[in-house]
């Protein structure tokens, strides 16, 4: 295929000579188009030919002195023109300095005028065609590898065999900060700064290594690269040696990419899967590995530990009534709490719901542990404001340590749990010790949640009533509604035994439920065979009250038995309305509106305060019976219920004392103008036929009542009690 050459040449008998010289070569493939001036060529040279292409010349012979343009101008027009066409400038002698310039600037080649003939001329334009296809190519192949290396994810450096930077990629000139101009020629380690993530020493050079042992080296684990700025990003790479054709080391190539986000990934996955995702304490299993941990290292070096198993009082409760989010955020609070109130080499961890368990390392003795309980109990007492709610929480812990409570972590473990419920049993916001006699509890705990269960299926619960007495007339002014467990082998078992329990299986909800809609049946009854009309009292476990639709399901039991609101009173504690005073004064006002009254049971044992009393729709106070019994030995307490009794009535409360067994406290609560009483020297909680039975008496004469009638009562001897009733009839009717 012949190449065409643009002839530039003013002098006619010099291009014709050139003509001639080209078209007489051996494979006559050149085909001459030639002009006299500059401006000729650069219109020639913008021309397209057939097929779209632009001048189709395969390369430009040009003599640089014409008429409309002389010199290093001349190559300068054309080669703006026709920057990838080949030029070869024909020259004088003379101008031979303006044709090596010309070659400077780009020109493939110059020859004399003078020396041309059919061999030199067509081999040197053959010679740099060639040249220049072949750049060409190399070019294209270059551009293409360029294109290719900036566009793959990671980033690519290269080094000569000396380990000096040849060229580095676009993403490669991001993550180091250095660009490849800047690069090029700079020791390799200059530019790629990397070290040890952990150490912050300096880490091997693995292009040094790759040259050196002539194989492909991967870099050091956990390492860091350091940008120009300072800014540093997890690495991960791999270098190879560059060999030539007889395969010896050239240079090398590293290829490494940021794995910042996925490391950062890898490393929250880790820390989620041994930390619990609400709290970011460790959780179970990562608790369990530093327990086994600080019991070898006990072992080893003869030391003592303490594990403290801690679980939230009544925190069911309020996440029933708060809600889990609110719940959430305070076993927030409470974990916040916990580290703050341990030293900063013991672990605090969450077991799961609200259990917590804290690891003290090297304690010197028990009292070490108990002091810290103490620490924890106290911070967790105050207020936790979460949103808008200031919700009061207290928590019992269980308390062992390593070697004298156990060897192994899981037998520490299950002790600690058997030592928080003794502390949840016998008063709570309290810490136990482990001792040998708690397994038997907590078995036959377990024993009485399952019996429990069957229970409620078998309907094996009944009601006893207690009276409360006007203290003044002696007239039965209410009745208190309490269960019993009626069990097939053991009789009767007080609450006391097991109401703890169903609270905190959450039995007390279904055992609750029955209990109400039984005393508001029994208390219609007796009202429609004509006994007198007294209020029934209920007491009913903050468990219930935080159930959803408690109200609701109230009326629903009004509404069932037939029982007037008026006659029904359920008795709350002080811990209850601590919660969270917001959503209980809306559950009171619900129950209000019914028209159930509100007594608050037990005054005085919580954190007493008269803004509830203010706040609340109560009607009645309760005087716990640990006040009355030191009525006559204890100053303080007689000062306290002269002080309820006082305050009760000016609220215009009513104002009952628990707990009255002896003529002495009857006295003293007259003399104080206390309204009303209950407690075994009046009666004790009687079966449903014997409670009656007091009713159609209505009245008791208080001033006659003495020990042997008060065992009488307490022992439940209805012939004893309706010749009691005879007698006050006969009293009443002399009276007449």
């Amino acid at each position: 295929m012949q190449k065409t050459i643009l002839l530039i040449q003013d002098d006619a008998a010099e291009a014709e000579g050139i003509r001639s010289a080209l078209s007489n070569a051996r494979d006559g493939l050149f085909e001459i188009d030639w002009v006299r001036h500059c401006s000729h060529a650069v219109q020639r040279l913008d021309r397209p030919e057939q097929g779209g292409s632009k001048s189709g010349i395969a390369a430009i012979l040009v003599d640089l002195f014409l008429p409309d343009s002389r010199g290093i101008e001349t190559f300068d027009r054309l080669f703006r023109m026709a920057p990838h066409i080949p030029i070869l400038v024909l020259t004088s002698a003379e101008h031979e300095d303006v044709a090596k310039l010309a070659v400077r600037r780009g020109a493939h080649e110059y020859l004399f005028k003078s020396g041309l003939d059919s061999y030199l001329l067509p081999k040197a334009v053959r010679n740099m065609i060639e040249r220049a296809a072949n750049s060409e190519a190399l070019f294209e192949e270059k551009e293409r590898a360029q294109i290719t290396l900036n566009s793959i994810g990671d980033a690519v450096i290269s080094t000569d065999v000396s380990g000096r930077i040849t060229c580095l990629n676009a993403i490669a000139e991001r993550l180091t900060g250095c660009p490849n101009e800047q690069a090029i020629g700079q020791p390799f380690q200059e530019v790629f700064r990397i070290v040890n993530g952990t150490t912050r020493e300096a880490a091997r050079n693995s292009v040094t290594l790759a040259i050196r042992e002539d194989r492909t080296v991967g870099l050091t684990p956990n390492c860091l690269l350091i940008r120009r700025d300072g800014i540093e990003a997890a690495v991960e790479d791999s270098a190879a040696p560059i060999h030539d054709r007889r395969g010896q080391v050239t240079g090398a190539v590293m290829v490494f990419h940021d794995v910042s986000v996925a490391r950062a990934i890898s490393l929250k996955l880790s820390h989620l899967a041994e930390h619990d995702n609400l709290t970011d304490l460790p959780n179970r299993a990562l608790m369990n590995d530093r327990l086994v941990e600080a019991i070898g290292l006990s072992k080893r070096y003869g030391r003592k530990l303490a594990l403290l198993f801690l679980d939230l009082d009544r925190f069911k409760q309020i996440n029933d009534s708060l809600g889990h989010v609110i719940g959430d955020r305070l076993l927030r609070s409470v974990a916040h709490r916990l580290c703050s109130s341990v030293r900063s080499s013991d672990t605090v961890g969450r077991q799961g719901g609200d259990e917590f368990v804290i690891l003290l390392w090297e304690v010197r003795s028990a009292e070490d542990a108990a002091i810290a309980a103490d620490n924890i109990l106290h911070a967790l007492r105050q207020p936790h404001f979460v949103d808008q709610h200031a919700i009061f929480v207290t928590a019992s812990i269980g308390i062992v340590t390593y070697p004298d409570d156990g060897t192994d972590a899981e037998a520490l473990l299950n002790n600690a749990d058997f030592a928080m419920h003794h502390a949840k049993d016998d008063e709570r916001d309290s810490y136990q010790f482990f001792n040998a006699d708690m397994c038997r509890r907590a078995v036959e705990r377990q024993s009485i949640e399952a019996a429990l269960r069957i229970a409620i299926e078998r309907h094996e619960f009944v009601l006893h009533y207690q009276p409360k007495i006007d203290l003044l007339t002696g007239a039965i002014v209410g009745i208190e509604a309490l269960i019993r467990w009626s069990h097939i082998q053991r009789g009767l078992i007080p609450p006391a035994q097991f109401i703890a329990i169903a609270e905190e299986s959450g039995l007390i909800v279904p055992m609750g439920r029955w209990v109400l809609r039984e005393a508001c049946r029994q208390v219609r009854a007796w009202q429609l065979v004509g006994l007198p009309l007294v209020r029934i009292a209920v007491n009913i476990s903050s468990v219930e009250l935080r159930a959803p639709h408690f109200a609701l399901g109230v009326s629903a039991i009004l509404t069932e038995t037939g029982l007037d609101p008026h006659y029904l009173e359920l008795e709350l504690t002080e811990t209850f309305l601590m919660q969270d005073s917001k959503s209980t004064l809306v559950v009171l006002k619900e129950l209000t509106d019914i028209g159930v009254m509100l007594a608050l049971d037990d005054f005085g044992t919580g954190y007493s305060s008269l803004s509830y009393l203010r706040r609340f729709p109560i009607s009645t106070l309760k005087i716990d019976k640990s006040f009355v019994n030191g009525l006559a030995t204890d100053m303080n307490d007689a000062s306290i219920v002269t002080a309820v009794i006082g305050m009760g009535n000016n609220l215009n409360l009513r104002v009952v004392a628990e707990g009255v067994e002896t003529r002495e406290q009857l006295k003293f609560l007259r003399e104080h103008n206390c309204p009303f009483g209950q407690g075994f020297y009046f009666s004790r909680p009687l079966p449903p036929e014997e409670l009656a039975t007091l009713l159609r008496v209505g009245v008791l004469d208080l001033d006659a009542h003495g020990s042997t009638d008060a065992c009488a009562l307490a022992l439940g001897d209805a012939r004893r009690i309706s010749g009691r009733v005879r007698s006050v009839r006969e009293r009443n009717s002399s009276k007449a």
